[in-house]
């Protein structure tokens, strides 16, 4: 593995998850719990909010399968949207270029890796994620995500969601491949009338503002919102250098201020 901070290469696998093929059934959920040996979470009993129970990607929940109710509109009926969410395993990942011991690193497959015995909890990553996807674990105090199962990836093997997924709404591959499945995908949808419909992970939607796209992309076949993913995220790190400049600014402007009204009292007092 390599903490290289490099761009998409050829050899980049990745997932597509599409949001019109998922059932709910949260199949990828219990696959990636069992493989990664990851403790349930989440409500036992439906909760009042959601028929979703686990909630949310955290440390312990990798794949998470989201149960949207779409109200109804004037533009659109009532609707179910589900969709399994996951790592971006982003081309530039903030994630990585916060990190401070070298934990995060980008391995063969241009995936981005949290190493275990390295990572010392010090939670710079959870910040920095544009997609709030690495969490810090209460019980082990370090930081925990997808892997997109280096291990087994390691062995030949594909990752255990899209192996167990029963529709196909999790495809594994090359990247490249996988985004000219996405892009096809969406010319068909939109020919059958679902006009919302999008790829989501390309430099112009969901990929955007320094992150130069994603190693994990998704079919949306409405706003990328409603999926709770921002549309034109930015990797806050590129914000930290205009605003520190611009306090420096702000402070420079202070002190001539404040040593001018220094010099106008001593004239007085003279």
């Amino acid at each position: 593995m390599t903490r290289s901070f490099g761009h998409e290469h050829p050899g980049a696998m990745g997932f597509l998850t599409d949001a019109t093929l998922c059932i709910g059934c949260k199949a990828c959920e219990v696959a990636c719990k069992q493989w990664n040996e990851l403790p349930a979470d989440g409500d036992a009993a439906l909760s009042a909010r959601s028929y979703d129970n686990t909630g949310d990607l955290g440390a312990t929940t990798w794949r998470h399968v989201a149960f949207i109710e779409r109200v109804a509109t004037d533009e659109a009926p009532f609707a179910w949207l589900m969709l399994s969410d996951v790592c971006k395993h982003c081309v530039h990942a903030g994630c990585m270029e916060a990190c401070p011991t070298g934990a995060i690193v980008r391995t063969e497959f241009d995936s981005i890796f949290i190493q275990p015995d390295i990572c010392n909890g010090c939670g710079y990553c959870v910040p920095a994620c544009p997609f709030g996807v690495p969490q810090l674990d209460q019980d082990d105090g370090r930081v925990h995500k997808c892997t997109l199962c280096y291990d087994r990836l390691r062995g030949g093997l594909q990752p255990a969601c899209a192996t167990a997924c029963p529709t196909d709404s999790i495809l594994f591959g090359p990247v490249t491949e996988l985004r000219s499945i996405g892009r096809s995908r969406v010319e068909s949808l939109k020919e059958r009338g679902v006009q919302k419909a999008s790829l989501y992970g390309d430099t112009s939607l969901g990929g955007t503002n320094g992150i130069g796209g994603l190693n994990a992309m998704f079919v949306l076949n409405d706003e990328p919102e409603l999926f709770n993913l921002p549309a034109a995220p930015s990797l806050p790190q590129r914000t930290t250098g205009p605003a520190f400049l611009a306090t420096l600014l702000s402070g420079a402007c202070f002190a001539l201020l404040g040593a001018a009204a220094f010099r106008a009292t001593k004239r007085g007092e003279d």
